[in-house]
């Protein structure tokens, strides 16, 4: 139980905007920040247990927030806060396709949001005790550099069968607008130079030509 409580007490001295926020209103308020944190996860609980909206509420945590963060370790120079994040978006998508098939049987459950929240907290936590970090390294990598190969070469085998697909229907589909303009031009008439007529000369008898000297 210490334990836990130390490194909540941790979780609490990083630096983000979840900490600066309950920073500012134990400023304000007087109240420990501890207390303000304690107090936040109760509510958060208790909405997603009994209030409307749901899913749209912890669908924002999970993305909202890490994709600000995401935003701003692109614009770090660091490398290190990249690599974070980006470990946090592959395990949200893999979540986020094995919720896909799931999620009509357990939205059903009465703790189902509270547990799902829990979940992207859990892989969006700093420190060495992040969630995606963990699932990373411990299912995903080695699932990964096992069967890398296997997924590269049906990649490429079906990336190789639509451009022969797309090819194929491209050429079908450039023959048939060459047959249709084929057959709705019209045949086109071929003119040639107007015919000269050489004038006829009528033949002249020896009689005429000597009565006309």
């Amino acid at each position: 139980m210490d334990g836990l409580r130390q490194r909540f007490e941790r979780l609490l001295e990083q630096r983000n905007l979840a900490t600066e926020v309950l920073r500012a209103v134990e400023a304000k308020t007087g109240v420990d920040k501890r207390y303000l944190a304690a107090g936040a996860t109760t509510l958060l609980s208790l909405y997603l247990l009994f209030g409307y909206g749901a899913p749209l509420l912890c669908n924002l945590i999970g993305f909202v927030y890490p994709a600000y963060a995401s935003i701003k370790a692109i614009e770090s120079p660091s490398k290190e806060d990249d690599t974070v994040w980006l470990t946090y978006w592959v395990v949200y998508s893999l979540f986020g396709l094995a919720e896909f098939f799931s999620d009509l049987l357990l939205s059903w459950f009465p703790f189902y949001y509270v547990g799902k929240c829990a979940f992207l907290l859990f892989c969006m936590i700093p420190g060495p005790w992040n969630g995606a970090h963990m699932l990373y390294r411990q299912v995903i990598r080695p699932l990964f550099l096992k069967h890398h190969e296997a997924v590269d070469n049906i990649m490429r085998d079906l990336s190789g069968r639509a451009l022969d697909v797309a090819t194929g229907i491209t050429r079908d589909v450039l023959q048939t607008l060459a047959r249709s303009r084929a057959l709705v031009t019209p045949t086109a008439m071929v003119v040639g130079p107007p015919l000269l007529l050489e004038p006829t000369l009528a033949p002249v008898s020896m009689s005429q030509l000597q009565k006309d000297q």
